[in-house]
């Protein structure tokens, strides 16, 4: 199974040849050439350690601290709660994570995973050297698992990580690991990049990682994973487990994601990328054989958003996304990656297969527009939907929602605790039909909701499903 991991940082050293004393940014400097087989003993025995003293410092803990509030379930009951009152409370305890981040500005900007920080009432750093900062959270994006820290230093610079270009990577690469697995203290660890643009689902709603067998174990979530050249290539993330501990399958974020937080944080405002308006399907062997295609290769396009950036841009139905600014797309999932990664405000070049022939297509790169407006409506009253909070479905909605496909309609947002919505529905589901009654807009939905009837039929749309539910008044 998949397990995220609290506090580890991937560190990547270089040897003592390519090791260079100097001021941050911790990076020494390594070409393409360096990337040779060891051919004499003296190589084989050259060590990580010059790299290790300069990155490591670079490499931070993170505690955070939440209080939650308990209750018994029984307490919640409104029979309960009439006979005796609010006066058998719950209790607060407090919950500590431990995590790792990665300092990437000398002024004390960190970059950490979400769920290390998640809904903490405070963050606390300790540094390497062991220096205490309490840390404010600048930004944080929950579909990719990222969080931007900042710390006061007065004024002092700290050593820091650039970011290196994580496409620029290749199977085989060395890197380093250096964390703080199960609290042990500072570890490093050494590998390889075991593979590329791994789409393993679970981790993030952006499912395209780095994997490695450097040894990555819980706790060490938020942390670095380095390069020779002593630059960030990627945030490690989660692990392949089935005793919790380290089997030698890691995976961290690639740094292209991680730069374009970093950005965001920056510019201030909400979390926007850009939009394709087009959903397809990964080109498996069967397609590829009834397409007359020489192998399995990109995203065959079955749905486009009308007005949308692939319809202006001239793609259809049927073509066969294999390229995105020259990166190759394998599936959907390398897809949105390749278009979350791009600036908004330009456009970018797409190669798709049309009919036998490659053709390039100039894609604007704009942010999912909210048409139609949302009008969330809380509803209430005598009715399966009691208690949920429903919206009109735009790209901008589904994109918050993370609900795939071009989807139109009614969907729910959200589900109050305890409310009757929460017994039959979930986030995400689109109301599609209530009671043989085609639903279009929220506002519909609830005068069609405030119609007294003896029972309730409603179709939904969960994922690729249409269920059904039906409820007797």
């Amino acid at each position: 199974m998949l397990i995220r991991l609290f506090a580890i940082v991937l560190v990547m050293a270089a040897s003592q040849a390519a090791a260079q004393t100097g001021p941050a940014p911790l990076a020494a400097q390594t070409g393409a050439a360096s990337r040779a087989v060891p051919q004499t003993r003296e190589q084989v025995q050259l060590s990580f350690a010059p790299i290790v003293r300069k990155v490591a410092p670079a490499v931070v803990n993170v505690f955070s601290r939440r209080v939650v509030h308990t209750q018994n379930a029984l307490f919640n009951d409104p029979v309960f709660r009439q006979f005796f009152g609010d006066q058998f409370g719950g209790g607060d305890r407090v919950q500590n994570s431990l995590g790792s981040g990665v300092i990437v500005g000398a002024d004390g900007l960190i970059v950490t995973n979400h769920h290390v920080i998640k809904d903490s009432d405070e963050i606390r750093v300790v540094l390497a050297d062991r220096r205490e900062f309490d840390a404010t959270v600048v930004r944080f994006d929950d579909k990719a698992d990222l969080a931007v820290l900042k710390i006061n230093t007065g004024g002092e610079p700290v050593p820091f990580l650039e970011l290196r270009d994580s496409d620029d990577l290749e199977v085989g690469d060395l890197v380093l690991a250096i964390g703080n697995p199960f609290g042990v203290g500072q570890t490093v660890t050494m590998g390889i990049v075991s593979a590329l643009a791994r789409t393993t689902g679970g981790i993030s709603d952006y499912r395209f990682f780095i994997q490695t067998d450097a040894a990555i174990n819980p706790g060490n979530s938020g942390g670095a994973l380095v390069t020779l050249d002593g630059k960030l290539a990627g945030v490690n993330t989660a692990i392949f487990s089935r005793s919790g501990g380290s089997i030698g399958i890691g995976f961290a974020i690639p740094s292209n994601m991680v730069r374009t937080v970093i950005q965001g944080a920056a510019a201030g405002g909400p979390i926007l990328r850009p939009w394709l308006g087009a959903g397809g399907q990964a080109v498996t062997a069967e397609i590829a054989g009834s397409l007359g295609l020489g192998r399995p290769q990109g995203v065959l396009i079955n749905e486009i958003y009308p007005g949308g950036p692939a319809d202006r841009a001239g793609l259809k139905v049927g073509d066969i996304l294999t390229a995105v600014d020259g990166r190759e797309v394998d599936d959907p999932e390398s897809l949105r990656f390749r278009f979350a990664t791009l600036p908004l405000g330009r456009t970018a070049t797409v190669a798709a297969r049309r009919q036998g022939a490659e053709r390039e297509f100039a894609v604007a790169l704009m942010a999912p527009p909210e048409m139609p407006p949302r009008d969330a409506t809380a509803l209430t009253g005598n009715h399966p939907l009691s208690g949920a909070t429903v919206m009109n479905l735009s790209p901008a909605v589904a994109d918050e929602l993370s609900i795939e496909g071009q989807a139109r309609g009614v969907v729910v947002a959200d589900l109050r605790a305890g409310g009757l919505a929460s017994r039959w529905f979930a986030r995400g589901d689109i109301v599609l039909r209530v009671n043989d009654r085609e639903v279009t807009s929220s506002k519909q939905l609830a005068e069609l909701l405030a119609t007294p009837v003896r029972s309730w039929r409603i179709a939904i749309r969960r994922g690729r499903e249409v269920l059904n539910v039906e409820v007797r008044a």
